[in-house]
């Protein structure tokens, strides 16, 4: 299959799983509500033009031309202006205008019978599963494919199995050609040893792991040991002799560490000149928590600091700066990466798609915790517009004042246009950088 068809497979592999996700994430919501007996009047996948729709029952069902998000309608998402039904005084000032109006339209639709299928009379606990089953339906795809992928697929686990021998001993970051004078065998090399031998003791001690034969390699520098591989079914056994070789430090992030003046920093490891083969190993059901724990943190720690690292691609989407490949990227950079991992030939096809499994993964919990930042228009600022009504309602009761009612959530729809404006013109951000400058996940 060429190239260019499995790019084309990936890219389409992950939009329909995104598509899923949005879906889903919806029917996180529309269930919930129905429960709760709040009169849904649309689930709608997408934004603008019908392309599709049918009417089941109250709730109309549709596919819209921008497929860029969905949502469901509820009847009196806001209160009106007085729970007496009397019409407040109207301003010509824009928030006021802009809170009437969004009462008008949350109100148009409510019809006889439906004044206690209203979303705004909902309890406050009701409220928020509501507007919680969005991002928990993400949460839940996110471990369900986290499950997949770790006990399905398995995660790539280095054998004790030589992939590749170096010849040269070379410094970090230069080259040396094999067949010229200045090249100085490896000791793995020089000891004969060959891609496809597998390890079966070190020194004397049975090699149980690759992690533990690293381990007695880097400790065992300058000292002549044996070493005894299989090849081709029968024990091979000679003798190697690490040399002390700069390695760089990592730090617990996955990055090079550096002293406090910004260097590299590295450290004298023995080192024999030979690779590891790797395989999928399939992990037990105890490691998918962990392993969606550590994803949501990742996610949580990208959106925490996200005008920074915004501010950082539009500087590297208008410079020469390079892109960070933990930072945001859109739709279209995801679709790219998507399309690269497929076409990856030389990996596996059951590790490229594990991969896209993953990539699917991570979304999900994007998208879920996401969701959970507390400001309008996204799931969180509707809870908090829900907190802040049963604390407002707790208070009340407290002081013994009459309840105050459900919280006008309407007065802060000018917050939520000018944070919709700015995630508009984020994403259009990410999606040129994306195009100009995408990221480079693979060197």
């Amino acid at each position: 299959m060429s190239p260019v068809l499995l790019f084309v497979l990936g890219v389409v592999f992950v939009a329909i799983g995104i598509a899923a996700s949005i879906a889903l994430h919806e029917v996180g919501h529309l269930v919930p509500a129905k429960l709760f007996k709040v009169r849904v009047t649309k689930y709608m996948i997408g934004f603008g033009p019908t392309l599709w729709s049918k009417q089941k029952g109250e709730t109309e069902y549709g596919f819209k031309a921008i497929p860029l998000g969905g949502y469901v309608s509820m009847i009196g998402m806001y209160p009106p202006n007085k729970e007496d039904g009397t019409v407040r005084p109207s301003s010509t000032g824009m928030f006021q205008t802009l809170a009437t109006e969004a009462r008008s339209m949350a109100h148009e639709e409510v019809g006889p019978g439906d004044e206690k299928r209203v979303f705004y009379r909902l309890p406050v606990w009701k409220k928020i599963i509501v507007m919680l089953g969005g991002p928990a339906m993400n949460l839940l795809i996110g471990l369900v494919l986290t499950a997949v992928l770790l006990m399905g697929f398995g995660v790539a686990t280095a054998t004790t199995t030589i992939s590749d021998v170096s010849k040269c001993q070379v410094a970090a970051g230069e080259t040396v050609d094999p067949d010229s004078p200045d090249c100085q065998l490896t000791p793995a090399a020089a000891a004969g040893l060959k891609p496809n031998d597998t390890v079966t003791s070190f020194d004397g001690k049975a090699v149980a792991g690759w992690d533990q034969l690293t381990e007695w390699i880097r400790a065992s520098a300058g000292r002549e040991v044996s070493i005894t591989v299989e090849r081709d079914g029968a024990p091979v056994t000679t003798s190697v002799k690490p040399v002390l070789s700069a390695r760089p430090i990592i730090g617990v992030d996955g990055r090079q560490a550096k002293d406090d003046a910004g260097n590299l920093l590295y450290q004298d490891v023995g080192f024999l000149g030979i690779g590891a083969q790797t395989e999928l190993v399939p992990q037990p059901a105890s490691s998918v928590l962990p392993m969606a724990g550590e994803n949501i943190s990742q996610v949580a720690g990208v959106i925490f600091n996200l005008p920074a690292r915004v501010v950082g691609v539009a500087k590297a989407a208008f410079s020469e700066e390079p892109r960070d490949p933990n930072g945001p990227i859109s739709v279209v950079g995801v679709g790219r990466v998507a399309g690269e991992v497929a076409a990856m030939e030389q990996v596996p096809l059951q590790s490229r798609l594990g991969a896209l499994v993953g990539l699917l993964a991570g979304l999900n919990f994007a998208l879920a915790v996401f969701n959970l930042v507390p400001l309008l228009p996204l799931d969180g600022g509707h809870v908090a517009g829900a907190l802040y009504e049963g604390a407002r309602r707790r208070v009340a009761k407290l002081f013994g004042k009459p309840d105050p009612g459900a919280f006008d959530i309407a007065k802060l729809l000018p917050v939520t246009y000018v944070v919709a404006a700015l995630l508009m013109g984020m994403s259009a951000l990410l999606i040129y950088a994306d195009i100009v400058k995408p990221v480079n996940l693979f060197g």
